[in-house]
């Protein structure tokens, strides 16, 4: 394959050997040699090689994003796609519109609400959601999916009534009046509906991934670490639409796939392990869930909620359980994915862990949202990842102080201090709960507020610079997945993954022109995309 030099650039190698370079040569979709633009251009311009001219524009390694749910991706393209809605009459309004092209009975499906971003009205309640959509059953959910909406004919449909049984750990939320269902619905009751939800066909699921694909790709991602199975019909169908896409088809974004722990079975039956693959398609770590969510207090504290003093949140396991999930794991030389929000959810899964030895690939902690000096101290060993999602604080705030109280914020979305104390940090987006885009991650990590906020931020002492955030979204992503030898700094031998800028983003003035720059190449195995 002919040689690339891709030259006359401001390169950010995030290697400390050579952190700025003009020209980066490639060949066979790995990284030959870096240097100036006329050593380059001299050792390797004289054989015919493809010569790129960046114009001057930024580079940086190739951004990996270390969790977010492409299935959730491909549904927005999918389904009634209600992320940023900014009131409750733009939702119905939304709603409406979409019900009148579903026919009488087909379920509508819809996702990313988030009433948190209403500059008006509340959550929609049952009366106004069967008025939006009065002849077809509805199941919305939100931008959390840790609570849903339905309507009276999602009701009548899944044959609900005051003595059904619901799944543990769920609810189904009624009128302290009435008595009967406002339409909210939390947690695993929302298994009452989704078992009457008809599965969308295989050819729609490949579509809506091959556009999730596609989306994250032109935002500027080279990696994904996705977890789907639950929402793309189990395991073997999962596998095999990304096996299609990518080693068949020819999709250039690479994909580490979390598998949830109930297919770790069919897993071991198909003779796959952690880091099975190739350097495009790899399987990750098993996913458990330890708690829920701040919205609905089900994330799960030490110390009470403080606008809800007999409420703690909502262990998802017993730490049986949890032992028994993380041995079988280990069994298989497996390691583990596991979401925790609160610090007690945290305590717990470390509790379970540091009984198990290591395995070769790292275990990843995800969201970390609520982290006591003490816990961090327990996550700072090489073998553990703190996988955040720093748009989570656009999500939550203002009102999580309301929900935590002010002692306990200094603990909320501490990069800094995890960073500080030698934590090994990888950067995600949680898409579809937060957009796809890293540079809004990357704008949050550094300014802790929302774009369209002007305040200093919320808890300004974990603030990250740039070249912090970069790395979450770089470097961190491939130590997440134990790849840091083949990706996450412009060196040497590495994948030839790169991202291209319209503005340098490390000699911005003001972090809120990160909101104005843009992605103008995505490099992937040396070809632009």
């Amino acid at each position: 394959m002919t040689k690339t030099i891709f030259t006359n650039g401001k390169i950010y190698t995030l290697d400390e050997l050579e952190p700025l370079v003009e020209a980066v040569v490639v060949e066979n979709g790995r990284i030959v040699d870096v240097g100036s633009h006329a050593e380059m251009t001299l050792q390797w311009g004289r054989d015919g090689s493809r010569v790129v001219d960046l114009q001057g524009r930024t580079v940086t390694p190739g951004l990996i994003d270390s969790h977010l749910h492409l299935s959730g991706v491909a549904f927005n393209f999918l389904d009634l796609d209600l992320t940023g809605v900014k009131s409750k009459q733009e939702m119905l309004d939304k709603l409406r519109s979409k019900a009148n092209s579903v026919p009488p009975g087909k379920w509508l499906v819809g996702m990313g609400w988030d009433e948190n971003l209403f500059t008006e009205g509340g959550i929609p309640t049952l009366e106004e959601l069967d008025y939006a959509a009065p002849h077809c059953p509805i199941y919305l959910k939100r931008i959390c999916h840790h609570a849903f909406l339905v309507n009276s004919k999602a009701l009548e449909v899944s044959a609900y009534d005051p003595t059904i049984e619901v799944p543990a750990g769920g609810t189904v939320v009624l009128d302290p009046i009435t008595k009967k269902p406002t339409g909210m619905i939390l947690e695993s009751a929302s298994k009452l509906f989704t078992k009457h939800i008809p599965e969308k066909s295989y050819e729609e699921l490949k579509s809506g991934l091959e556009k999730a694909m596609d989306f994250a790709v032109k935002k500027g991602l080279t990696s994904v670490h996705t977890n789907d199975p639950a929402f793309f019909g189990g395991f073997e169908q999962t596998y095999r639409m990304y096996d299609e896409l990518i080693n068949q088809e020819g999709k250039a974004l690479r994909c580490n796939l979390l598998i949830d722990y109930p297919y770790l079975q069919a897993l071991k039956a198909k003779g796959m392990y952690a880091g099975y693959g190739n350097e495009k398609l790899k399987i990750g770590s098993i996913k458990i869930f330890a708690d829920g969510a701040f919205g609905r207090r089900t994330a799960l504290l030490s110390e009470p909620y403080h606008d809800k003093p007999d409420a703690y949140g909502d262990a998802m396991l017993s730490q049986e359980k949890l032992y028994e999930i993380v041995k079988n794991a280990r069994d298989h030389g497996m390691p583990i994915a596991v979401h925790t929000i609160g610090d007690q959810a945290l305590e717990n899964v470390l509790d379970v862990l540091e009984q198990f030895p290591s395995v070769e690939y790292r275990d990843r902690i995800i969201h970390v949202s609520l982290v006591r000096p003490d816990l961090i101290k327990r996550l700072a060993v090489p073998s553990r990842i703190a996988d955040i999602q720093p748009r989570f604080v656009v999500g939550d705030y203002p009102w999580i102080k309301e929900r935590l109280g002010e002692k306990r914020e200094q603990y909320l979305y501490a990069w800094k201090s995890l960073l500080a104390a030698g934590v090994i940090c990888a950067g995600g987006s949680d898409a579809p709960v937060e957009p796809v885009d890293p540079l809004l991650g990357i704008h949050a990590a550094v300014t802790r507020r929302a774009p369209w906020d002007s305040h200093e931020g919320w808890n300004v002492g974990e603030k990250l610079s740039i070249q912090e955030a970069v790395r979450l979204f770089t470097v961190g992503g491939a130590y997440a997945t134990n790849e840091e030898t083949l990706k996450g700094t412009i060196s040497r031998g590495k994948l030839a993954d790169m991202t291209v800028y319209s503005k340098n983003l490390f000699q911005l003035e003001d972090p809120d022109e990160l909101l104005q720059t843009s992605v103008e190449m995505t490099i992937i195995d040396g070809e632009i995309q």
